[in-house]
C-alpha cells in the first residue's frame, strides 16, 4: 500500500486556505531567491494576488501570526507552508498517457524542487511504449500496477484521452494509489477517501474569454455612451 500525502483540511485548515497555500509558497519563494529575509503581510498578500486580511487568517491556520513591526520571517514561513502541504518528503509520481501533454509534464524541471519525483511513465500505444521521455522508458499500461508497488507512487497524474481515464483511475485505486491528478476532460468517479485534482484546459480558456467578452462589453457600452475609455 502506497502512502498519500497529509490532508490539511483534515486538521481543520479550509478547502479555499489550502488552495491558496501553494500560491503563498510560491510567492515566498520568489521573495527568498531574491534574498529577502522578512516580508510583511501587505507585501506577502501583494506578491500573492490577495488581500492583506485574507492572507493572515489563512497564515494563522498554521499558527503563523507574524511578528508586528517585522512581518513573517520568510525562511521559517516557506518550511511552515511546505510541512503542512506534504512537501518535506518526496512523493512518487507516475503519469499515464505520454502525448504532447503527458510529455510536457514528465519534462518540466519544477517538479522536483517542490517535492515531486517522477518515477514512472506509462501508455498502451505500441509505438510510444519503450520510447525514452526525460530520461524515462515509457512503460507499458499492464505494468501499473507492479509499477505503483516497486516505485512507491504516491500520486497518479492522468493524461489519457476522456475515453481512457476512468479504467486508469480504477486501477490506480485498486492499486492504492489515492490521490490523482486528472487531466483528460471527464469527471472521474473514485471511492470515498480518494482525492481527485482535475484540471480542465479548456474550461480555464473559456472562463478567461467570458472575462475579455465582458470587458469587451463594456468598452463597447462606454463607446457608444461617449465616454472615454481607458
Amino acid at each position: 500500500m502506497t502512502s498519500r500525502p497529509p490532508r490539511p483540511r483534515e486538521r481543520g485548515i479550509p478547502e479555499a486556505t489550502v488552495a491558496r497555500l501553494p500560491v503563498y509558497l510560491r510567492a515566498l519563494q520568489a521573495l527568498q531567491g531574491r534574498g529577502t529575509a522578512t516580508v510583511s503581510s501587505e507585501g506577502l498578500a501583494g506578491a500573492a494576488g490577495v488581500n492583506s486580511a485574507k492572507l493572515r487568517k489563512d497564515l494563522s491556520h498554521l499558527g503563523s501570526y507574524g511578528t508586528r513591526g517585522v512581518g513573517y520571517e520568510v525562511e521559517y514561513l516557506i518550511y511552515q507552508i511546505s510541512r503542512e502541504l506534504g512537501l518535506t518528503q518526496d512523493w512518487s509520481v507516475a503519469i499515464v498517457g505520454i502525448g504532447n501533454l503527458g510529455r510536457a509534464l514528465a519534462n518540466y524541471g519544477g517538479f522536483g524542487t517542490r517535492g515531486f519525483r517522477i518515477a514512472a511513465l506509462l501508455d498502451a500505444d505500441p509505438d510510444v511504449v519503450g520510447l525514452t521521455v526525460a530520461s524515462l522508458d515509457v512503460r507499458h499500461i499492464d505494468s501499473l500496477e507492479e509499477v505503483v508497488r516497486s516505485k512507491g507512487v504516491s500520486i497518479g497524474v492522468i493524461a489519457t484521452p476522456a475515453g481512457s481515464a476512468q479504467g486508469v483511475a480504477s486501477r490506480f485505486v485498486e492499486a492504492g494509489v489515492t490521490s490523482i491528478l486528472n487531466f483528460a476532460p471527464v469527471v472521474l468517479n473514485v471511492p470515498d477517501g480518494v482525492d481527485v485534482r482535475k484540471v480542465d484546459l479548456s474550461i480555464e480558456l473559456q472562463i478567461l474569454a467570458f472575462h475579455a467578452q465582458r470587458r469587451a462589453d463594456g468598452d463597447g457600452r462606454a463607446e457608444r455612451m461617449g465616454l472615454e475609455v481607458t
